[in-house]
């Protein structure tokens, strides 16, 4: 059944943690709950006592008429009404506590869930972008949502069991006290369903997880289609992404019958077991009613206590089927949170306002062991310094930005800022600092000036509305139905690209930034729009050091100098006349991809 399991392979950040591990980790999440996990263990204590004593109430009132024969119906009222109000109280009380168990562990699991949530959420946080890079994120989403609830199986089944156990511990005495030879052979069978339910153990937990894996691929598959959507349809490709759908849900489909079927089978064989070791003590017992050596009550109680018995033991392949996918889900969560950043500070400094000096010395970086992007690569850009980075795709303009923000990991060589080693700062204090446009904008569902204030979020509305005005003058306010108070709709697509465009810029003035990184704020954006936007990054440049990786001629003639990249090495450097009186690449670079943007270019004139 290998096609079941293709594609189901474990993440690379994926980890094996034993049993004993994963129930270690697990009782440190229950550690704050001590007090109210102790009331819950002396419940169980005690519904299980009142349980096993219900068989022996019965079984003292059987031999109690066995003893007394033929009685009037008053008479026998009078000697067995105290039996019928002890059963009648051992029920009620024993429902109470159960009760009482069931809504404590409720709440319980349900404080473990919130803060093993947290901590998975804090983790995907915690993960650097070199991680998305790699690694689906419908399949993280899987991790954090579906199983850190599965997890809570495991508790609520594990008191379950414990519960039951405790009960086959008091009818286990009793049973020795009553009779040994009987209690001897009832203990001889379970051995015998203990070693069928551990032995299932290692098929179950490879069944469930990859159960998960594929719960998980069927979430990136919808994820990845919805997101892309739009571009199905201009493709025509709707049957193409069922399609899709289809095979991962084919595959989920087969992988939960099989985890149905490997869970099904361990049933009748418990169940045959027990019943041989049933009808082992209901003849023996028989024969010792018949001997004298017990009485029909006692034989009553073994036959009672049998049935007790055996379900705990074939209960625990039923929890063990849901013991091992919560263990599974756990697993999963923890490796999540376990995973190691690959951008690892050395220290935690804090940072007031930076002046804006950035130092590449001798950086090598690379995304993977094969695909080298820098090496010894040297650059300086002095504080308030507008430097356009241009040249081919893959000469490594964006990985420039990429390394100032501290999304990913260097491999060799520092980066400075204001003289300090960028992995000795505190990112969260360092990153406040720091002012990022891309290229295609990502708002959050809400308003534009929910938008605009996500970086700054204790700024007034009369900043906000500051900030959006500097942009372009603010006339494209006018253009929205509601000005600020705008719904943008999921990822922004309630506006245009465009408007899209002005708010991540807005949104960067008000956040006010000593860096800023531009991954060309104009490029897909349409003259009016642009013009907008020219007459807003001269606002925003004003005062701060800027990258801005360049696609347009507008932004490049604004910037105080030009670096030409190619391969992952600077080849040339100055002002947009320097460099194409000096006729080298960047003059190939404008004729190629610049010259056209010109107000002034003619394609009949060479000279415009």
């Amino acid at each position: 059944m290998g096609f079941v399991m293709d594609g189901l392979e474990a993440e690379a950040y994926d980890r094996s943690y034993s049993d004993a591990q994963l129930l270690r980790r697990i009782l440190r999440y229950f550690r704050p709950f001590g007090l109210l996990m102790l009331v819950v263990a002396l419940a169980i204590v005690l519904t299980a006592a009142l349980d096993a004593a219900l068989p022996i109430l019965i079984a003292r009132g059987i031999d109690q008429l066995a003893q007394e024969g033929r009685v009037a119906p008053g008479e026998l009222w009078r000697r067995t009404g105290w039996l019928l109000l002890a059963l009648l109280a051992a029920g009620i009380l024993s429902w109470t506590l159960n009760y009482l168990r069931q809504r404590l562990t409720a709440r319980v699991v349900g404080d473990v869930v919130f803060n093993l949530r947290k901590d998975a959420f804090d983790a995907v946080m915690a993960r650097d972008m070199s991680f998305y890079d790699e690694f689906s994120t419908g399949r993280i989403v899987s991790r954090v949502t579906n199983d850190t609830q599965d997890f809570a199986t495991v508790v609520t089944l594990s008191l379950n069991l414990i519960s039951q156990l405790l009960q086959v511990g008091i009818i286990v005495g009793v049973l020795f006290a009553i009779n040994a030879r009987l209690a001897l052979i009832a203990l001889a069978i379970a051995p015998a369903i203990v070693a069928a339910a551990l032995g299932f153990r290692h098929v179950a937990r490879v069944t469930t997880r990859s159960a998960r894996r594929v719960l998980a691929e069927v979430n990136a598959n919808i994820q990845e289609s919805l997101t892309g959507i739009s571009v199905a349809k201009t493709f025509r490709q709707e049957g193409a992404i069922y399609g899709d759908f289809g095979r991962v849900n084919a595959q989920a489909y087969r992988l939960n019958l099989r985890q149905g079927l490997v869970f099904s089978a361990i049933f009748p064989l418990l169940g045959t077991i027990a019943g041989v070791g049933t009808a082992l003590v209901v003849y023996f017992g028989g024969l010792s009613v018949l001997a004298g050596e017990i009485t029909p009550g006692a034989w009553f109680l073994f036959a009672e206590s049998v049935a007790l018995f055996w379900f705990p033991l074939t209960s625990v392949a039923s929890f063990w089927s849901q013991f091992q996918l919560g263990l599974s889900a756990s697993e999963r969560v923890f490796a999540l949170i376990d995973a190691e950043p690959r951008v690892v500070q050395r220290a935690h400094e804090p940072v007031a306002r930076l002046a804006g000096h950035i130092a590449f010395r001798g950086v090598d970086f690379r995304y993977t062991a094969r695909e080298r992007v820098l090496w010894g690569f040297d650059l300086t850009i002095g504080a308030g310094e507008t430097v356009a980075l241009v040249g081919h795709t893959g000469a490594g303009k964006s990985s420039l930005g990429k390394l100032v923000a501290r999304f990913y990991e260097f491999q060799g060589g520092e980066l400075l800022i204001d003289g300090r080693d960028i992995r000795t700062l505190d990112l969260r204090s360092y990153r406040r600092h720091l002012g990022i446009v891309q290229q295609t904008p990502f708002l959050f569902s809400g308003t534009v000036r929910d938008n605009i204030r996500y970086g700054a979020q204790e700024a007034s509305d009369e900043a906000v509305l500051a900030a959006a005005r500097s942009i372009g003058g603010g006339d494209w306010l006018d253009a929205l139905p509601q000005g600020l108070d705008t719904d943008v709709g999921e990822a922004g697509r309630g506006i245009s690209m465009g408007q899209r465009q002005l708010v991540a810029l807005a949104r960067t003035l008000l956040q006010d930034p000593s860096i800023l990184i531009l991954d060309e704020a104009t490029a897909s954006v349409d003259p009016l729009t642009e013009a907008q936007i020219q007459e807003g990054l001269e606002v925003v440049l004003k005062g701060r050091t800027a990258l801005v990786i360049a696609h347009r001629l507008s932004t490049v003639r604004q910037a105080d100098r030009i670096v030409v990249l190619r391969q992952g090495e600077v080849i040339e450097s100055g002002t947009h006349a320097a460099l194409l009186e000096r006729n080298g690449h960047y003059a190939e670079l404008y004729n190629t991809y610049f010259r056209h943007q010109s107000p002034y270019y003619d394609p009949q004139d060479p000279a415009s």
